[in-house]
């Protein structure tokens, strides 16, 4: 039986790249984003039954839970639910406003809360599901200018083992995906946001939009393939509940696990040393 995917952040990126291999693969698709028209173009080449479009901002309760009900009305069921929808925030911490932290947080984290509880009644009630959340490489390691995202995203990992444990029991299972850098319009100049304001301390190493728009177009990762790769996590049994996507991220983070086993190691004994006696 073909699966029915839903997926938010479809209008670009790793979303329509999702999106098409999940239509490739036979299954039908809940394409979802704030703005219908950029979904609509980002996959105005395929047509048919099998895909429905639905407007969706994350940050916004009460319209997750409406686009889990018009899916189940139109397909009857969800059988993988992939939360993308997102951006970056780039800055030293000191130069990013409240407000500019608490939107972030509002779509990169509340959104995925937000849809997650709206799917988890329907896929308890199947007794099965595959819910795939997408993190990120600094989501794991920390990154210059990369804070505020780095929390969200550090978030959503906790938010995805938690839940995991809780809800295998249903036959349903989360994978928490940290893609490196993939050619997406998350660095694009009118997407990726930065700091409110100028710190002068901060000023001789540059500016963190010039650090970081010159990755833009030059990443490595393939949004198609990672498309087919999802395909293939949604129909194992037993997926991995964390998957580094791109050789990338497992060049960049292999180093950072092994020095953190290291310095486990080294204060062992300062660890134990907490311990009390009864």
């Amino acid at each position: 039986m073909s699966k029915v995917w839903f997926i938010t952040g479809a209008g670009s990126g790793i979303g329509a790249a999702t999106a098409r291999a999940a239509l490739r693969a036979g299954d039908r698709v809940i394409a979802t984003g704030r703005n219908l028209d950029k979904v609509r173009s980002a996959l105005s080449d395929i047509a048919g039954d099998r895909l429905a479009l639905v407007r969706l901002d994350v940050a916004n309760e009460a319209q997750a839970k409406a686009a889990v009900d018009e899916t189940i009305k139109t397909f009857g069921r969800i059988d993988v639910l992939v939360n993308n929808a997102g951006y970056s925030l780039l800055g030293n911490f000191e130069e990013l406003s409240t407000a500019q932290i608490e939107g972030l947080i509002s779509t990169n984290l509340y959104g995925v809360i937000h849809v997650k509880r709206a799917v988890l009644p329907v896929m308890r009630k199947q007794r099965s599901g595959r819910i795939i959340n997408i993190s990120s490489l600094a989501g794991i390691m920390g990154f210059k200018h990369c804070g505020a995202y780095s929390a969200a995203k550090f978030a959503v990992e906790g938010l995805s083992i938690s839940v995991a444990e809780e809800v295998e029991q249903f036959g349903i299972r989360v994978v928490v995906v940290e893609p490196g850098f993939f050619r997406t319009d998350l660095l694009d100049a009118q997407n990726a946001k930065y700091g409110a304001s100028a710190i002068e301390d901060y000023a001789a190493e540059g500016s963190p939009e010039d650090m970081w728009s010159g990755y833009d177009g030059k990443q490595q990762g393939d949004p198609a393939r990672l498309g087919d790769v999802f395909v293939k996590l949604a129909a194992m049994e037993n997926p991995p509940r964390q998957f580094l996507a791109g050789s990338d991220a497992l060049a960049a983070f292999k180093p950072v696990l092994e020095a953190r086993l290291e310095e486990l190691s080294a204060y062992e004994d300062l660890s134990r040393s907490t311990d009390g006696s009864f």
